[in-house]
């Protein structure tokens, strides 16, 4: 008996202390989710993982845009001049303004996404290229979200539109580089390839949008293909569905 007490005292000494090492590690758990939470904004709670990606690409393809539209004014500087605006930094910020909250663009009439698309590219369009060029874009990326720019569980985004959307912008990218005047000159500098070098950095940063228009939708897809599948599979296995 005297050798098996300190062997039961030391087994429950050490039982103890894995004790007191699971409650501390699940209370710095519990402060590490609280931390993470108190990171972040109230309204992602109701966002899945695939509502949020949406939501950050739509807000880095803003911020793409906005980018393009401030390097097309350094190259165009005569079109922000026909803006009305004193500068190339009000009308940027005007346009900006009526892409997130959805205002029509006066110049461009009521012309939203494509049908602004096509005008700011044409001959006949005599306003501020630049603005409306980035606007139309803008508007329609908006426009295939569902006119909006943040998601949540409650709402429904279509991956094909979005894929529209992606291929609409590399049309229009190409335009922006060949679109000409009736003398010739085009209608907006953006890429230059000289012999003093190579500007591709409007390409590039439209490929970016395009990039994260196609993971967006291939992420939409793949969640909308598995919602039918576990739909089919619990209909082949005879399982009913769950209700809470």
């Amino acid at each position: 008996m005297a050798v098996r007490q300190p062997a039961e005292l030391h087994h429950r000494l050490l039982l103890a202390a894995a004790l007191v090492c699971l409650t501390a590690c699940t209370q710095q758990q519990g402060r590490d989710m609280l931390t993470q939470i108190g990171n972040g904004k109230p309204d992602e709670l109701f966002q899945t993982s695939v509502d949020r990606m949406a939501t950050l690409a739509m807000r880095d393809n803003l911020q793409s845009l906005y980018l393009l539209m401030d390097k097309l004014y350094l190259r165009n500087p005569s079109q922000w001049r026909l803006s009305g605006y004193l500068d190339a930094t009000t009308a940027a910020r005007q346009i900006r303004i009526a892409i997130e909250q959805r205002q029509p663009l006066p110049q461009l009439g009521e012309r939203r996404d494509l049908a602004a698309l096509s005008y700011a590219l044409s001959p006949e369009f005599r306003g501020d290229r630049v603005g409306a060029f980035i606007y139309a874009i803008g508007s329609m990326l908006v426009t295939a979200h569902g006119g909006r720019t943040a998601f949540y569980m409650t709402d429904t985004l279509d991956p094909l539109f979005i894929n529209n959307a992606a291929r609409n912008i590399e049309k229009a990218t190409w335009m922006l580089s060949q679109r000409q005047d009736a003398n010739g000159v085009l209608l907006l500098f953006s890429n230059e390839i000289s012999e003093q070098g190579s500007n591709l950095s409007f390409a590039v940063e439209f490929g970016k949008v395009v990039a994260r228009l196609d993971l967006v939708a291939q992420m939409l897809d793949e969640r909308y293909r598995r919602i039918g599948l576990n739909y089919a599979q619990s209909l082949l296995l005879m399982n009913f569905l769950p209700v809470q």
